[in-house]
């Protein structure tokens, strides 16, 4: 047996890495390892940071279909080369991510400072103001956060849940609202002064509180 913990094939048993793609959090990595190990003889390990899974397997197990079963599980694979499988994240993946993120910082600053200012001052408003804050807040509500839309739908094809099935409707339903508010509850509201405006109004979203006469 120790040539199945080294990799060796003398016994029959080889082991195999593989790069996992689409896995968003570690209820993810576990639902991975779980369909594996419900193969026959296999034993895998699956690691979120990384994005790998370790496998054990008999030599009459091909990697083909170790990588059926994860895409059935709604994920993606690919064999990793010996030379890169001891390596670190995937660079392809961090730089994704991180233009992602570049992307939404660049949006939400701005973004949240107009929406304060807009909410407590209603007097700074502008005509089209509403679609200045649509525009910023599309990229990071939409663009930016692409992987959690994708992931949800595709987690809920294969019947399982992860945090994207959250994540994803709470941005939609945050955005939602606030155009509402935008829109329909602040169209016809008075332009009040900030202290009386935190003090009688309530409601509101990324354009304040809406207007209810007290």
């Amino acid at each position: 047996m120790s040539s199945a913990a080294t990799g060796g094939t003398s016994s029959g048993i080889r082991e195999v890495e593989l790069s996992i793609r689409g896995m968003t959090c570690a209820a993810c990595a576990a639902r991975v390892e779980k369909r594996l190990n419900a193969m026959d003889e296999v034993h895998a390990t699956v690691n979120f940071a990384t994005e790998k899974a370790t496998v054990t397997v008999p030599a009459s197990v091909r990697v083909d279909q170790l990588i059926e079963e994860i895409e059935q599980a709604g994920y993606g694979a690919e064999e990793l080369a010996p030379a890169i499988a001891g390596g670190g994240p995937d660079s392809a993946r961090v730089a994704y991510l991180r233009r992602r993120l570049i992307v939404a910082v660049v949006f939400f600053v701005p973004l949240s400072d107009l929406s304060v200012l807009l909410s407590l001052f209603p007097a700074y408003r502008f005509p089209g103001w509403q679609w200045v804050l649509i525009a910023l807040g599309a990229p990071v509500a939409a663009w930016a956060a692409w992987p959690f839309h994708r992931a949800a739908p595709r987690n809920a094809r294969h019947g399982s849940f992860s945090m994207d099935t959250l994540v994803s409707p709470g941005i939609i339903a945050a955005c939602g609202w606030s155009v509402y508010a935008m829109f329909v509850l602040d169209r016809d509201r008075p332009r009040v002064s900030a202290i009386s405006l935190l003090i009688h109004a309530s409601g509101g979203g990324i354009a304040g509180p809406s207007q209810e006469s007290r």
